[in-house]
């Protein structure tokens, strides 16, 4: 029963982000059929940034009106909608209506905005609700939710988004002269982008000039095949997901087998200090004789300073692994070559679920160790945001070795912060309902400051210069 519980757990987490993460890996397919074009990631980025009014709901909801809040009928809702909404994206995400005069994909910025927020929303309802499943079932929605990014890139791979050969650019302006109505032949598919889920340099995509100034130099230019099954397909593949997600979740509340915690007021009975022995395990100042004064966050096993060093911690850790490094992500691979993109966005999405199940088997919830890792894996992502600046021409670019580099630090970087992420949610998982409350709405607050800070620097001030996976210009 135990099996089957974990099994529930991970599934329910797996339609924590399982859309906009497909809605992601999909934009190579979708990108071609819409008005937008390659513009479309940054009025993605911009919609998920607005749906966190979802969040903040919930949380002020919790915070005027505590414990009045049905959070198992709230999630019945959202996975429902998110269920609806995902469904109706199969048939309706071409559709356009004018406005201002022009064409505009309303019907796919609005599903879009409904998926967004409920997946936003998810962060402050689901991990809340696991506060009713003992603790060593975090780790195992903590792996679902890593899984909600790496399934979709697994079935994109599948469809074969972003498989590419480079054909002579005189040939592919010739294609992509030809009539509108042939998509597959257009400039904008044939130097599409491989990046499936950053924002993009859409000035050099969404037109065929480089292509023209390549075939003036007799150069070569990327062409990507067309895909092995629809978007339509994709989309009802995610509708699935959700359906599984649903499933579990009402498996979880109905089956006499799961097991649930003692009410809150016990827990914090039985973890009171017996005696002169007060708890000094997880915290920074554990020596004996500590003056620190006990915050009354939670159970009051912290001190405010470290209350404060979790949620930055937390919140640091997600607005580089959710937005600032993704962001820069085709930057800094796609001048080693396309496979070398492609192992690093692979295995990255591969070192989260992984990271979850090292944290299984090893829950230490050091704020010394969390630091560590912290440090490391900031570091890491220093490198990897100063070969994004250096693009088209960063270190090693026309060895080996860097293409080896460059994945293996999008590995470390992942493997180390998503770590960190779960150890912080078991530290907070300890401390109450509450602290997973704010937890959720940390790690949506660190993303989206990680994101609107990094959208003017790729989108408006052009900071970071594409790559070009057919042609090496560096000397």
């Amino acid at each position: 029963m135990s099996v089957l519980t974990h099994v529930l757990v991970c599934l329910f987490g797996l339609g924590s982000w399982v859309t906009i993460c497909g809605l992601w890996v999909e934009l190579p397919v979708i990108v071609p059929q819409i008005p937008e074009g390659w513009y479309l990631p940054s009025y993605l980025s911009a919609l998920i940034q607005l749906a966190n009014v979802g969040p903040l709901c919930v949380t002020l909801a919790h915070r005027l009106c505590p414990g009045r809040l049905n959070e198992s009928a709230l999630i019945y809702a959202i996975v429902s909608l998110a269920t609806v909404a995902t469904f109706l994206l199969a048939f309706f995400w071409r559709e356009t209506a004018e406005v201002a005069g022009a064409p505009r994909s309303v019907a796919l910025f609005a599903l879009t905005f409904l998926v967004s927020a409920v997946d936003c929303t998810s962060s402050v309802t689901f991990l809340p609700f696991m506060n009713r499943l003992p603790p060593a079932y975090l780790t195992s929605y903590f792996v679902g939710e890593g899984l909600s990014g790496l399934l979709p890139a697994l079935v994109a791979l599948a469809q074969g988004v972003g498989v590419m050969r480079c054909v002579n650019a005189t040939a592919a302006v010739r294609h992509a002269s030809e009539p509108a109505g042939n998509a597959s032949t257009q400039a904008g598919v044939i130097l599409r982008s491989v990046n499936v889920t950053t924002q993009l340099d859409s000035s050099w995509f969404s037109n065929a000039s480089a292509a023209i100034d390549a075939a003036g130099a007799g150069g070569l230019v990327p062409h990507y095949q067309p895909a092995n099954f629809s978007a339509q397909a994709f989309f009802f593949f995610l509708t699935a997901m959700m359906l599984v997600c649903l499933g579990s979740f009402l498996l979880l509340n109905c089956l006499p087998c799961v097991p649930c915690e003692p009410p809150a007021s016990v827990r914090k009975e039985s973890r009171k200090p017996k005696g002169n022995r007060a708890e000094q395990k997880y915290t920074i100042a554990s020596s004996a004789g500590s003056k620190l004064r006990r915050s009354p966050f939670g159970s009051g096993r912290y001190s405010w300073p470290e209350v404060i060093y979790i949620f930055g911690v937390l919140a640091w850790a997600n607005a580089l692994t959710n937005s600032v490094l993704p962001s820069v992500q085709s930057y800094s691979c796609l001048p080693y070559g396309n496979v070398a993109y492609h192992w690093s966005a692979t295995m990255a999405a591969v070192a989260n679920p992984v990271a979850c199940f090292i944290a299984m088997f090893f829950p230490r919830r050091s704020l010394f160790l969390m630091g560590i890792l912290t440090v490391t894996g900031t570091a890491v992502g220093a490198y990897i945001m100063g070969m994004a600046v250096m693009s088209p021409c960063p270190l090693l670019v026309d060895d080996i070795a860097g293409s080896v580099i460059i994945v293996g630090a999008w590995v470390l970087f992942v493997l180390t912060l998503s770590y960190v992420k779960v150890i912080i949610g078991l530290i907070l998982r300890d401390e109450g309902h509450s602290a997973l409350v704010w937890c959720g709405a940390v790690v949506q607050f660190g993303s989206m400051v990680g994101a609107l800070t990094m959208f003017p620097l790729v989108n408006v001030y052009s900071l970071f210069k594409s790559g070009d996976p057919c042609n090496t210009w560096c000397l």
